[in-house]
């Protein structure tokens, strides 16, 4: 199969992925489901290993109910060894996406450090977007398809997506081929030495340019503290003008920049990310 026809076919099996709010949670719904089916045997022969797996699929997408059930197999040490940190884990990334039994967990195990993440379940994630084909010249994916890449990415970094793909907006309204006077690419508009820091080999690459600028996002949310403002600011000007000015620079562009992207994503903090388990796309390549 050529180039061209792996990238179209890639673009029919994403596209059952992109659909409306409703449908997306019908959808992670119906594989929390198979997953439940595998982990108690309901139907199905007893399969761990499967249940984590399509848990795996639908917590990284944003179900909380699969983060909760992860946790619930680490802390019992279902089809895995038994760790209470990676339990933790699931239980504050359930717990951040609104599920209050979490929340009551992670009271209860206080003094239980969690893990900086879930090693095998997120490897799942770094194949899966390792094995996604690079773009090819006249053949440019819909907004849609952008936004299910962003969707898939964002967890490993622990980033609102909706985040990013303000930020997108604002940098390139989606096109894989911008290109600023400063010499800013692709989807990101990642500047050369932007993209040299965090590992990204091939800037044109659009799910390597949607990495590269993930990890920066992730790095700046660590180093401001979550504050969107000033993460929205150094992601335009740089870090050493947020810090030089304490706070926005006063440059029109900067400030008309985040007012931009605030008006379509209007949280001005955001949770810090912990350690990303992609902290680098050269670390993601390396792995894969």
């Amino acid at each position: 199969m050529n180039r061209k026809k792996q990238w179209l076919l890639w673009l029919i099996l994403l596209s059952p992925i992109v659909c409306d709010a409703a449908d997306a949670e019908t959808h992670l719904a119906s594989i929390r489901l198979e997953a439940l089916s595998y982990e108690h045997g309901r139907g199905v022969k007893k399969d761990y290993h499967q249940a984590l797996g399509l848990y795996c699929k639908a917590a990284l997408a944003g179900d909380a109910e699969s983060a909760y059930n992860l946790a619930f197999m680490h802390f019992y040490g279902r089809g895995v060894a038994r760790s209470l940190p990676i339990a933790t884990y699931w239980f504050k990334v359930a717990a951040r996406q609104g599920d209050n039994y979490a929340n009551k967990m992670l009271l209860h195990y206080k003094d239980v450090k969690p893990a900086e993440g879930d090693p095998d379940c997120h490897l799942q994630l770094e194949t899966k977007i390792e094995q996604m084909p690079e773009v090819q010249a006249g053949v440019s994916p819909s907004q849609k398809v952008v936004e299910t890449w962003v969707n898939q990415i964002a967890p490993a970094y622990e980033i609102d997506p909706k985040l990013v793909l303000a930020v997108i907006q604002a940098e390139s309204a989606f096109s894989l081929t911008a290109l600023s006077n400063k010499n800013a690419q692709g989807l990101m508009q990642l500047i050369p030495e932007t993209a040299e820091r965090f590992g990204v080999k091939d800037v044109w690459n659009p799910i390597q340019n949607i990495k590269g600028g993930m990890a920066y996002l992730s790095w700046l949310l660590q180093h401001f503290s979550g504050n969107v403002t000033y993460v929205l600011a150094a992601y335009n000007a740089g870090e050493g003008a947020v810090e030089r000015y304490q706070g926005v620079p006063p440059y029109l562009e900067t400030q008309n920049y985040v007012k931009r992207i605030l008006a379509r994503y209007p949280k001005t903090q955001h949770p810090i990310p912990g350690k990303p388990m992609i902290g680098t796309v050269a670390s993601a390549l390396k792995a894969s």
